[in-house]
């Protein structure tokens, strides 16, 4: 994570397997003009913890506050969130308990989860932790469009496994407050019209998408790990979602 600094807060978390790592590109182009961008490592996706496997989505929630904090965010100077992918259960958290402290969630082929759901609820206790899959089992579940295969090596080798506890717990939400947080959602391998298609048909991925207050849609053409097939333009996303008013 980068020091902290008196510009507003941009946190980018990526999603599972990932850590701030993954981020390293687009903050290049994003820091130029927006210091306050920081990225963050989320428990549970630390290699040198050695609980990390234990780690829940209650631990990762607290980490992003106390992450929030520690950069100076408060009711008076919130902060705009970047979810990529699994990143959305803790962050979704984060919106129920203290949606005041979010100006903008920007979800990047994602979305907010809806109540009671969670990424792999029958995922057997025994199960500690989720390595990543294999390229060929990984790309039927998610698209690799863009990736070279430099990149994958990197993935490869950097990645952490997945903690059980974050993928069986189901997130419990609450607060309808974390429907007014302004949102902008950049799609990269599902297009925005099939996005948003899906959440006015209840479609679990993005049902909770047709409850949002304020929602803008980015089309960022490419496969699900933007921050590498395309991190000049995943910073301009943001950059113009950071700027946007409602």
């Amino acid at each position: 994570m980068t020091p902290k600094t008196s510009s507003p807060t941009i946190l980018l978390i990526a999603g599972h397997w990932l850590g701030a790592w993954a981020w390293a590109d687009v903050l290049d182009h994003l820091t130029t003009d927006h210091p306050g961008a920081i990225a963050m490592t989320l428990p549970g996706l630390d290699e040198d913890d050695p609980g990390r496997a234990a780690r829940t989505l209650d631990d990762q929630a607290a980490a992003i506050l106390d992450v929030l904090g520690r950069s100076g965010v408060s009711v008076d100077q919130p902060a705009t969130i970047v979810a990529h992918s699994g990143a959305n259960a803790p962050v979704s958290l984060v919106l129920d308990r203290h949606p005041e402290l979010i100006r903008r969630v920007v979800w990047v082929d994602s979305g907010p989860m809806a109540t009671g759901s969670a990424f792999a609820p029958n995922l057997p206790e025994e199960v500690e932790e989720l390595p990543l899959p294999s390229f060929d089992v990984l790309g039927q579940q998610a698209s690799l469009d863009g990736l070279s295969a430099e990149v994958l090596e990197r993935f490869r080798a950097l990645a952490v496994p997945e903690p059980g506890p974050v993928l069986r717990q189901s997130v419990e939400l609450t607060n309808d407050a974390r429907h007014a947080v302004p949102t902008t959602l950049v799609c990269c391998s599902i297009p925005s019209t099939q996005v948003l298609d899906m959440a006015r048909a209840g479609h679990p991925m993005f049902a909770d998408v047709a409850a949002l207050e304020y929602v803008d849609v980015i089309d960022l053409p490419t496969g699900h790990w933007p921050m590498w097939s395309r991190p000049r333009d995943l910073a301009q996303a943001i950059r113009s979602a950071a700027s946007r008013t409602t």
